[in-house]
Order: C-alpha cells, then sequence, then structure tokens
C-alpha cells in the first residue's frame, strides 16, 4: 500500500465513512436528497463543533501572546541583525514561555477545515444517487447549479452565494483581529471559491450550509448566556423530533426505540440546567493512558480480531478464482480504518478537550471497550451463514427479551466501569493493557490460519485452476450421462415454476418429477454424501464408520460415479465436485488418482459482466465493498442490539448509493420489500455466469464415446432478488407492477405458498433463474442433435428453511429437506409427474440404471441401488455446515428426525427422535 494511499484511508476514510452514514440514515427517515445534506450539515458542525471551538481558543491564546510581545519584537529587530537577533527573540520567546512553533496554533481551524473537505468533497461530489435530484430553485444536485447563463458562461449562484456568507461571517469573526488573520479567512474563501464552483451543487449546497453554520455561531457567541439558548434549542428540536417519531406509522418498534433514545439525550442538557449545584465540581481523574489504550483496545477488536475472525473461518470464500490475492488484505485495510477513527481522530478530539471532558473521554473509551467486548462475546450469535459480501443469509431478528436484556446489561456493565474509572482509574489503565496484550495473539492466529491456507491455495490454483478452460463432451452416437446437482435448489417450487412461465414444461421434455423426494441434512456437508455416493453415505451410517475422517469419507462420495462410469469405459469430466478435499473452493486434488479424468472449477471462472467491463474491475469493486463493510460489521458486532439492525441496515451497511436505490455496479444487493432490491449478489453472478455458458462448455463430438459429466452449481444457493418476467439481475429491481399482477402465481392445486418475506421470493426467484438458463442449454442440446442420447439427472443436496409450506416437526422446518429431483432418460419423452417415494440418494441408481450392470461401489464393494430406501429414514439437522470445524470422524451432535411415510409434505411423516 502507497504512503498516500495509507494516509488517506487513516485520516479521511474514517471522516467519509461517518458522513456517508449520516447522510444515508437521514434520507431513509425523511427521503429528501436536500433535506438529508442539511441533516448532514447539522450533524457534522456539531460534532466537531468542541474541535473548532477549542481551536478559536488556540488562536486567540497566539493572537494575545503576539500581541503582547510585539513591541519588543519590534524592537529587537530594529536593534539587532543576523545570528544576534535570533539569539535575542530565540531568548525572549524563552523568557514568555513561548515557542515559534506555536505560530500553528493561528492556523488550527484552517488545518481542521481540510481533512472534512476533502472527505465531504470524496463522497458528495461522486454520489451517484444525487444525479437528476432537485432540491428548492437547484434543478441538480449531481450537477453544477447553472442557475442563468450569461453567453455560453454558468453563473452558478450557490458557490457564490456561499462566499458572500463567508465573507460575512469573517467580517464578524476577524474583527479587531490582525491584518494577516483577515488575509488568511478572506483568501481561504476565495480559495473555496475557485474549488467548488463548477462542482456538484449537493457539495457547494452542503459547503454553503456549513458556512452559515459558522455564521450563526459567530453570532452565537456574542450572546448573553449562549449555552442556555442552545440547550433550548436542542430540547426544542428532541421534542420535535420525538413527537414525529411516535406519529409516524412506517417505523418499527426498534426505530422508535432508538430515535426516541436520541431525542431525550438532545433534551438531556436543558433538563441537567435546571439542576442546582452548590459546590464546586469535584476535579475528575484525566488518564492519557487509558484513553490512548482503550483506543488501541478498539482498533485491535474492531480492526484486526473481528475481520480476520470472520475470514479465518471460512478463508476460501475470499478468494477469486481470477485473481487470487490473500484476505489479509481486508483485515489491513479494515485495521487502518479502525486506527484511523479511533486512535488518529479519537486523540484529535482528545486533544482538543477541556482536562474535564478529557476526564469524560478516557471514562467513555473505558466503558466503550468493555461494553464491546460484553456484546461481541454474549450477544448477536448464531444468526446463521454469513456470506462473503458479509450479508447474512437470514435478516438478523431478536426477540424483545433479547433486547431488553442485553440492553440491562450493557446499562449495568457500563455503570460498573464507570464507577470503576471514578474511584480506581489506574485499573482501567491496566485492564485496558491487558486486554490489549490478550488481543494480539488472538489476532495473530487468526492471520497465521489465512497466510497458510493461502499459501497452500496459491500453489494449488497454479496446479488445477490457472490456464483450465472448463469443457466436457458430449457424443453424438454415444450415450451420455449427467447428473447435475443445483446446491439447494427446492424441489416443492418446481410446479409453481411450471405454471408461471408454461414454455418450459416444452423445454423440460422428457423429465420427470419426483416430489416426494426427502434429502439426508440439511447442509451440503451431511447431505451431499448420499446424493453423490447413494446410501452408504447418510449421515448415520457415515457416523457408524466412526475410525475414518468425515472429509476422507465425503471424497470417497464423490468419487463413486465417477470412478464407476470410469471404469466402464465412460469419458469423465467432473465440475465443481462440492466440498472436495472438505474444502469450500472444491479441491480438485482429490481425483489425481485418475488422470483420464478432467476437472474443472467453474464457479468465478466466468464474467456476468463480460463485454461491459473488464474482471479485474469488478473484483475491484468487491475487494472495496469487503474493505468498506467489514468495519461496519465490526461495529455492529460490538453494538448494543438495538443499533446492530440500524448499523448492518440490510447488509449494506448504509452505503449511501444503496439508500437511494441508485446503484450501479454495486456488488451487495439490499433488498426493500418483496419487490424492490439495488445492487447485485456477486456470489449469485459468478454461479450463474456458469449456467450462462453451459452452450460454451458444451464440445459436441462425433463418434459412439459414452460420457459421464458430474456437475455442480450454485445458482439457487445465494438469494437475490431478479427482475420479472425474465428473472435476470439487474442493479435495480422494482418488480412492483408484476408482483401485483401476478399476485396467484403462489397458488396452485389449492396450495398457496408462503411468499410474504424478502428470503422465500428470493428462493423462488433464483430457482426460476436457474430453470430458465437450463431450458436455453436443453434448447442446445436439441439444437446439436445430442438431447435424446442424453440421460440429464438434476437434483439438489437440500432444500432451505425459509417455511413456504408451513410442514414442521419439533419447530423445525421440513422445507430444508425436500430437494429438487428430476430424472431425463433416453428418449424420454412429455413432461410427467410420479409421486413415488424417493431420496437424492436414488442418484447413483438412477445415473447407472440400465447401462452399469450391477453397479457396485469401488470403494466398498456394496452394491449401488435402492433397497436402503425401505422403511423409516433418518435425517440429521445440524447448523454445523462449516467443515472447518465440522471435521472429526463423526458429526457434530444435532438433532435427529425420522421420516415414515411417502409424502414429506405431511407433518405427520415426520418425527423428533433425539439429539446426539
Amino acid at each position: 500500500m502507497a504512503f498516500l494511499s495509507f494516509l488517506y484511508h487513516l485520516l479521511i476514510t474514517p471522516l467519509m465513512l461517518l458522513f456517508e452514514v449520516i447522510y444515508t440514515i437521514a434520507y431513509k427517515l425523511i427521503g429528501n436528497a436536500g433535506f438529508s445534506i442539511i441533516v448532514l450539515s447539522i450533524a457534522v458542525n456539531f460534532l466537531v463543533l468542541p474541535l473548532y471551538r477549542r481551536a478559536d481558543e488556540l488562536q486567540a491564546e497566539e493572537r494575545d501572546i503576539q500581541a503582547k510581545m510585539a513591541y519588543r519584537v519590534k524592537r529587537i529587530k530594529q536593534t539587532f541583525k543576523g545570528n544576534e537577533q535570533f539569539l535575542m527573540l530565540q531568548e525572549y520567546y524563552r523568557i514568555n514561555n513561548y515557542k515559534p512553533i506555536y505560530a500553528l496554533k493561528s492556523s488550527a481551524s484552517l488545518l481542521l477545515q481540510i481533512p472534512f473537505f476533502i472527505a465531504a468533497y470524496r463522497l458528495l461530489s461522486g454520489m451517484q444517487g444525487l444525479q437528476g435530484m432537485s432540491f428548492g430553485f437547484i434543478k441538480d444536485l449531481g450537477k453544477e447549479d447553472a442557475t442563468f447563463m450569461i453567453g455560453s458562461f454558468a453563473v452558478n449562484i450557490l458557490p457564490i452565494l456561499m462566499t458572500l456568507i463567508n465573507v460575512i461571517s469573517g467580517i464578524l469573526y476577524t474583527k479587531g483581529h490582525p491584518v494577516k488573520e483577515k488575509i488568511q479567512v478572506y483568501g481561504l474563501a476565495l480559495v473555496f471559491l475557485v474549488l467548488l464552483y463548477h462542482s456538484p451543487a449537493g457539495l457547494v449546497f452542503y459547503w454553503l450550509l456549513n458556512n452559515v453554520f459558522s455564521l450563526i455561531k459567530n453570532i452565537f457567541y456574542k450572546l448573553k448566556e449562549p449555552k442556555k439558548i442552545l440547550f433550548r434549542i436542542f430540547a426544542a428540536v428532541g421534542v420535535a423530533i420525538l413527537i414525529h417519531t411516535l406519529i409516524r406509522n412506517d417505523l418499527d418498534v426498534r426505530q422508535k426505540i432508538v430515535l426516541s433514545i436520541g431525542c431525550v439525550l438532545l433534551m438531556l442538557p436543558f433538563l441537567l440546567s435546571f439542576k442546582k449545584s452548590e459546590k464546586e465540581k469535584k476535579a475528575r481523574p484525566k488518564d492519557l493512558l487509558a484513553f490512548l489504550f482503550g483506543a488501541l483496545f478498539l482498533t485491535i477488536l474492531t480492526g484486526i480480531v473481528i475481520p480476520s475472525a470472520v475470514i479465518s473461518s471460512s478463508t476460501e470464500e475470499f478468494f477469486s478464482i481470477i485473481k487470487l490475492s490473500n484476505p489479509t488484505n481486508y483485515v489491513l485495510r479494515s485495521a487502518i480504518v479502525a486506527a484511523g477513527t479511533w486512535i488518529v481522530w479519537g486523540s484529535i478530539f482528545y486533544f482538543f478537550m477541556s482536562d474535564r471532558s478529557k476526564s469524560f473521554f478516557s471514562d467513555g473509551v473505558w466503558i466503550l471497550s468493555g461494553t464491546a467486548i460484553l456484546n461481541y462475546m454474549l450477544f448477536g450469535k448464531h444468526l446463521g451463514i454469513l456470506s462473503s459480501s458479509l450479508q447474512y443469509e437470514n435478516a438478523p431478528s431478536f426477540a424483545i427479551s433479547e433486547y431488553l436484556i442485553n440492553t440491562l446489561a450493557v446499562l449495568g456493565v457500563a455503570v460498573v466501569l464507570h464507577l470503576v474509572y471514578t474511584h480506581f482509574h489506574k485499573i482501567s489503565r491496566i485492564c485496558l493493557i491487558a486486554g490489549c496484550v490478550a488481543l494480539v495473539p488472538i489476532s495473530m492466529s487468526n492471520v497465521q490460519i489465512i497466510n497458510i491456507i493461502y499459501d497452500a491455495k496459491t500453489e494449488y490454483y497454479f496446479n488445477y485452476v490457472y490456464g483450465k478452460e472448463p469443457s466436457f463432451e458430449l457424443s453424438k452416437d454415444g450415450q451420455n450421462v449427467v447428473v447435475l446437482m443445483i446446491d439447494r435448489a427446492l424441489g416443492p417450487q418446481v410446479p409453481y415454476i411450471m405454471n408461471e412461465k408454461p414454455e418450459l414444461v416444452e423445454k423440460f421434455d422428457g423429465f420427470t418429477y419426483y416430489p416426494n423426494t426427502i434429502s439426508f441434512g440439511g447442509h451440503t456437508n451431511m447431505a451431499a454424501p448420499a446424493l453423490f455416493g447413494g446410501y452408504e453415505y447418510t449421515p448415520d451410517r457415515i457416523n457408524q464408520r466412526s475410525s475414518e475422517k468425515l472429509a476422507d469419507k465425503h471424497d470417497e462420495a464423490l468419487k463413486v460415479m465417477p470412478v464407476l462410469f470410469g471404469e466402464n469405459g465412460y469419458e469423465v469430466t467432473i465440475c465443481d465436485p462440492k466440498y472436495a478435499g472438505y474444502s469450500w473452493e472444491p479441491d480438485l486434488s482429490i481425483y489425481d488418482d485418475y488422470p483420464d479424468f478432467k476437472c474443472y472449477n467453474t464457479t468465478g471462472y466466468f464474467d456476468y459482466f463480460e463485454g461491459q467491463e473488464d474482471a479485474d474491475t469488478v473484483l475491484g469493486r468487491i475487494d472495496n465493498v469487503r474493505e468498506r463493510n467489514f468495519f461496519f460489521f465490526s461495529l455492529t458486532k460490538i453494538s448494543p442490539l438495538l443499533l446492530q439492525d440500524t448499523i448492518y441496515d440490510g447488509g449494506v451497511y448504509n452505503e449511501a448509493r444503496s439508500a437511494e436505490g441508485t446503484v450501479t455496479n454495486a456488488t451487495v444487493q439490499g433488498v426493500s420489500g418483496t419487490s424492490k432490491s439495488y445492487g447485485y449478489n456477486a456470489d449469485f453472478l459468478s454461479a450463474y455466469a456458469a449456467l450462462q455458458h453451459l452452450d460454451d462448455m458444451t464440445r459436441i463430438v462425433d463418434g459412439d464415446q459414452d460420457t459421464f459429466l458430474m456437475m455442480t452449481n450454485d445458482t439457487t444457493h445465494n438469494e437475490c432478488l431478479l427482475q420479472e418476467p425474465d428473472y435476470t439481475p439487474e442493479v435495480i429491481v422494482d418488480n412492483t407492477e408484476y408482483d401485483a399482477e401476478h399476485a396467484d402465481r403462489f397458488s396452485l392445486n389449492g396450495v398457496t405458498l408462503d411468499m410474504s418475506q424478502p428470503i422465500q421470493i428470493a428462493h423462488y426467484h433464483i430457482n426460476m433463474a436457474a430453470f430458465l438458463q437450463l431450458g436455453e442449454w436443453f434448447d442446445y442440446l436439441r439444437e446439436m442433435g445430442v438431447y435424446d442420447n442424453t440421460r440429464i439427472i438434476l437434483v439438489s443436496d437440500h432444500g432451505y428453511d425459509i417455511n413456504t409450506l408451513g410442514v414442521s416437526c419439533n419447530d423445525e422446518d421440513m422445507e430444508s429437506y425436500m430437494p429438487l429431483l428430476m430424472f431425463k432418460d433416453f428418449n424420454a419423452t412429455g413432461f410427467t409427474v410420479v409421486e413415488d417415494f424417493m431420496t437424492n440418494a436414488d442418484t447413483p441408481t438412477l445415473a447407472t440404471s440400465g447401462l452399469i450392470e450391477n453397479p457396485t461401489n469401488p470403494f466398498t464393494g456394496h452394491s449401488i441401488d435402492s433397497l436402503l430406501k425401505d422403511g423409516p429414514q433418518l435425517i440429521l439437522c445440524s447448523e454445523n455446515w462449516n467443515t472447518y470445524k465440522n471435521n472429526g470422524n463423526t458429526f457434530l451432535p444435532g438433532k435427529w428426525f425420522r421420516f415414515d411415510g411417502i409424502d414429506p409434505h405431511d407433518p405427520d411423516n415426520w418425527s423428533y427422535v433425539d439429539e446426539h
């Protein structure tokens, strides 16, 4: 990282992120870009008011001492020359306890403005959401205002008005001040006029508001008792916002509570002003070391520990098959932003505070450190699967009791920590130092894990991935067998998909759909082995082989069909064997003993934006989003539960572009209800692009060579909203009209799917998208003359608990165990539905039926058949999906269910066994 880039992320990025969050939240509450800029200006100015006030005091101190020394300094300069003059001035300065460097005090206010100006400029000048937004006489906040034209020259009123206000404020502020200060103020006004004259109106409007605030501030200082007046204004604003909050119907209870607390805090100074205090305020302990170690503790926790813990738990998710880079770069960037936030800007605020305020600052950092650990370690746990874009698959939600317990715990810990600091502040310093020391080895361990995996994967990628373009052959005269595992495809949705898109029935000609299909687990590590290897690899039978590693048994299952077909003369191709090597990115080396096998990883190989922009640009955006959001994810984890949803913000973490639904090229999708979204899901695009390129991967060859293809695709695993009716990824999705017109599409044969939640509708979208792309591929196979001589099995490893059917047992959604199973045999015609009881462990039997006589497992010697399907089936329900953790000889304990019957949609066929 270049030094200038380091400085930028250290000094500017924290401010820019703060501005972005304030603007985004304001826009969501107000819904108007202009008023949101006003809120941003007011909030930022009040936030930095103590800094500027202290800077003004320093400037006044410098001005007074310069005035006091002016006469003597002038005499010395008139009387002495050269070194003698220098020595005399040095001695005079020493007598007056003055150093020449103190002259910088007069520029403190200017120096403070520079980073704030850069941050505002970077945010508002490039904010896409301001494009085309009007406010008052401003036609477009995203462009220069160009109020009127003089010939071909655009006259921009806003920068001129900004400069006039700046000059008026300067006249009031510099009254009686030296000419040098006046020149500085007026010169700065001229500089801003030149810099901002052709800038977007939104940016100039923001800076104009800052100048208005400065003008009001200068007038305010001349009033009697300005503090009391300010407190009254705060209280009035707090009351107004509180009333507005309580009467709004579009805010939920949590939002109203958070806003109400904010309003009470605004009113608090006014209420406390009535408290009469006859005693002199007690001196409070001021502890610079406590503050610094508190800031360091928060930096390590939010910048290194939490991001590295996320990455080390599933490092390979943060790799790209196109361009491999070390994920510790995300940790480094997050650490720099955290250091800039807590240490640099925290220290700047601390430096400009009064001694009493410094004490409160140290106390606050101590309390924040303690409550941060409390929230991170004890609350907001078990929120489900977190994607590499730092979005949970299910939006986090908490019960009222959880909010209450967490709030009481945070308040209780805060009170205790405050008392400790007040009476034993040296103990707080020791605890913070110990905390920093404790976090260092945790950070180092996480980073070491990341580096070890990265080093191993670097070698693997060069040997098995790079330079290998995915392709597979289908012969015109031989027998082709295709097993396509579509991860998490939902079997129960097939009838509704076919009903909405009846043209798919023709495209899927020859297929048989099995609605009464179950899987043996709710996650890939538990459910996929049986799919690939048959009934020998159900979770209970895998556990019976307790002397062998889970990873070895999983890899064995992945090799059953390829080896069996390979031994029977089939040309074998394998794409994306799920969890091969118990690795997130399939480890193709498990097939090294079979050099004739062609093995590829397709997910991430193809670029959805191909032809629009290069892959490096797309990857750069993904990196930028992760680098930004890791710090916000850390803030989410250390915050009280009441604030976590506000910071998390649906997984877009208050990105300004997402506030207005005008994201172009965004790689994280934010969802608004069930019909609108903004941004792309990068993980979905990686898998979806592979389906789009099935035609390109297919090599049609003459002759009668038999072929076998086993492939996995994750399109149905990465939920997102798509644009109807074509179900395509779009940067802005708005299905309001289509959803209203087709509200009945989820009712069929007396059964209505519950599609009231975004996650439910998103899963329908991605399943539809997969079917549409597969339909296109099937048309291509027909065109090339290989459809009829190709046996195709479409199957998923498991379903998902989105509760569209309402089938539950022991409070568990059984839809997790209802996978897709569809089968097309050679020369089959028509689209049929067979309601026989099936499991996805029937896949090897379906694949080999009639092709391989008496098929046996090449590793165990047992027959491959479906005899074990007779009778009750045991299903493992567990959230231990991560193979980094669940990688012993047997699966970690979970809940076991029994299915006994034919129809998995009937709750009576499910029963709870036990947990072991």
